[in-house]
């Protein structure tokens, strides 16, 4: 070929090579310009105020959709006095205030006001006012009475009557059967469901039929499905379910079960769908529920379900259903079969690929929002472990990156962190010394070291940091790994372990203790040695944990008391976060779709609408 021959055929080779490039950028740019907003809740204010000494401080919601320049004013009112404003200048730096004026023998009514463009505005949102009763204890919580009963280890949020503030979901376990019960944000009682005779076993393995909330398999979950503003409750059922307006519903077969839509006002079942019996015959499927945007618009209802062989292998189910106000329809059901796809103790739902749709994620594999296998982990040498997480841990890439800890791994395999985005492994832990005996069991993340860009990751054998995968300490010198928590003032990570808020300290490798929560009105943990809820409930974007007393006739939320100068829009507006709000199982750490921790860039605004 001659020389010139060759630089024809170089030249067309480097143009198509650009034309390559260019191409693979064009579908995610598309996708995101095309992309239709999200709906998600339209939610209020959400004032709350506990006393911290002689003072009272109180905290905020700012919004998703708020002006960029939005500041507030806080006005105090006691009976027989006339309101006063507190603040000297609008308040545009942060969404809390300590009020340390006020007469705590005293009712307290606290009521924000937003200022835009230096001019007050008629705002009624729910949640703009909160009364702080006189004598309240000191201390960072709300205490919620509710209708005693059986233990109750996991609590659920929406909001059930459309005022745009979260109520709770509970689950009782009573000595033949469970109960479900409806709560207003106040505690006042809504209704009552009786999940019936099919729940009365509750094997952690192979559960009743009807059981909810018990092992890993919670069957249940909160969320507006249909935009209208009010949360449905969404309940996994069979044969003796009676619903909170008493209708019952019954089969002949105790095998077979439904996913129910209930009115979260009223408890009266509004529809259903039956859940995939391909392997009924080996029993009912104990079931987790969770709720994504799969299809980048509006929320469908998640179920990752399995039951038991014979031979003690595990049949494993994914299925999808969407709502439209009317109808419950199944979209897609996915079976593991004998697929290599390692899974663990719950599900993680998110746009991993911004593509604008949610995908749903397990350890060793994450699935399309049509259902479909996007990749699995299996090639390296990734099974089950009991934790792992997927957010954004790397402020310098675009991407999402997971962290997981393994069981009994036969490679010896310990921990793996990978772009979670398409699969590929980026380090792991592997000590072969061990292999196939050593169950890891527990995992945190979050940005709890500023000295190291992005992210620490941990379970037992130290402090790494995961972008770089440097070690900072050793195992004697770290945080159990428990539950990452967003808590005092700034941007690090503190974290929630077995009732007591930590903060691990970089500078001298020591735990300190922030919060002892069972010196709280008796607040406990429940059974798994966990909060019954986390997240972000009301206030700013800080998060609460909500415990029950011993009595279980209370619902003991902790919120922080701390002044920050931090300002961000509530975390319950997050697309990936939100969803995370809606999934239990072996419970775990919620994460935002954006870097959150020091040195953060401005969050970008999500790409939502609000439902009416």
């Amino acid at each position: 070929m001659s020389y010139f021959n060759k630089r024809i055929c170089k030249a067309i080779s480097m143009l198509i090579a650009i034309v390559l490039v260019a191409s693979s950028f064009l579908p995610l740019v598309s996708a995101q310009a095309e992309t239709a907003p999200r709906q998600m809740e339209k939610l209020g204010r959400g004032a709350v105020a506990v006393r911290d000494g002689s003072n009272v401080f109180i905290s905020w919601r700012l919004l998703a959709l708020d002006e960029p320049g939005i500041g507030f004013n806080i006005y105090r009112s006691s009976p027989g006095e006339k309101e006063i404003k507190l603040n000297d200048s609008v308040l545009t730096n942060s969404t809390n205030y300590q009020d340390k004026t006020a007469n705590t023998s005293e009712d307290n009514t606290y009521r924000i006001v937003p200022v835009i463009g230096g001019k007050e505005t008629n705002e009624q949102k729910a949640g703009s006012t909160f009364t702080l009763k006189a004598g309240k204890a000191d201390g960072p919580y709300v205490s919620i009475p509710i209708k005693k009963g059986g233990p109750i280890r996991n609590v659920w949020i929406g909001d059930f009557d459309g005022n745009g503030e979260y109520d709770y979901l509970v689950v009782r376990n009573k000595e033949k059967h469970q109960v479900v019960e409806a709560y207003k944000q106040d505690g006042t009682f809504l209704w009552s469901a009786n999940m019936g005779p099919n729940s009365k076993n509750k094997n952690r393995i192979s559960p009743g039929s009807a059981t909810l909330d018990t092992g890993m398999w919670d069957g249940a979950t909160v969320y507006d499905l249909d935009g209208d503003g009010k949360a449905e409750v969404i309940l996994k059922i069979a044969d003796g379910v009676t619903f909170g307006d008493g209708e019952r519903w019954t089969d002949s077969s105790d095998s077979k079960q439904w996913i129910a839509i209930l009115d979260g006002l009223t408890g009266e079942l509004k529809s259903t769908s039956s859940l995939p019996n391909d392997y009924i015959s080996m029993g009912p499927l104990a079931t987790q529920l969770g709720i994504g945007y799969l299809n980048g618009k509006t929320p469908s209802v998640v179920v990752y379900a399995k039951n038991r062989n014979k031979d003690r292998t595990f049949n494993l189910v994914m299925s999808a259903y969407s709502y439209n106000g009317s109808d419950l329809e199944m979209d897609w059901k996915w079976l593991r079969g004998s697929q290599d796809a390692g899974d663990s103790h719950q599900i993680r739902i998110g746009d991993y690929n911004s593509d604008g749709k949610d995908e749903i994620s397990q350890i060793g594999f994450m699935l399309n929002g049509d259902g479909t296998l996007r990749y699995s982990l299996a090639d390296d040498n990734v099974g089950h472990g009991d934790r792992f997480y997927i957010g954004k841990f790397d402020p310098n890439s675009d991407g999402f990156q997971g962290f997981g800890v393994q069981q009994d791994n036969r490679s010896g395999l310990m921990e793996h962190y990978y772009d979670a985005s398409n699969g590929s492994m980026l380090w792991q832990h592997v000590d072969k010394a061990t292999a196939g005996t050593q169950d890891v069991g527990r995992a945190d993340v979050g940005d709890i070291d500023p000295r190291y860009p992005g992210y620490e990751v941990w379970s037992f054998s130290g402090i790494y940091n995961g972008p770089t995968n440097t070690q900072i300490t050793t195992r004697e010198n770290q945080p159990y790994p428990s539950f990452r928590l967003w808590w005092d003032g700034d941007l690090l990570s503190e974290s929630w372990n077995d009732g007591k808020i930590e903060k691990w300290n970089y500078d001298t490798n020591k735990v300190s203790r922030l919060v002892t929560n069972w010196k709280f009105e008796f607040a406990k943990v429940n059974d798994r040695r966990a909060p019954a809820f986390y997240g972000d409930i009301f206030g700013d974007w800080r998060e609460e944990v909500v415990m029950t007393n011993r009595d279980y006739d209370k619902l003991i939320i902790f919120t922080t008391s701390t002044p920050t100068d931090k300002r961000l829009y509530t975390l319950a507006q997050n697309p990936m976060y939100r969803n995370s709000m809606t999934l239990k199982g072996y419970y775990q750490s919620h994460l935002t779709d954006y870097y959150l921790g020091s040195e953060m860039a401005a969050p970008p605004k999500p790409n939502i609408y609000l439902a009416q």
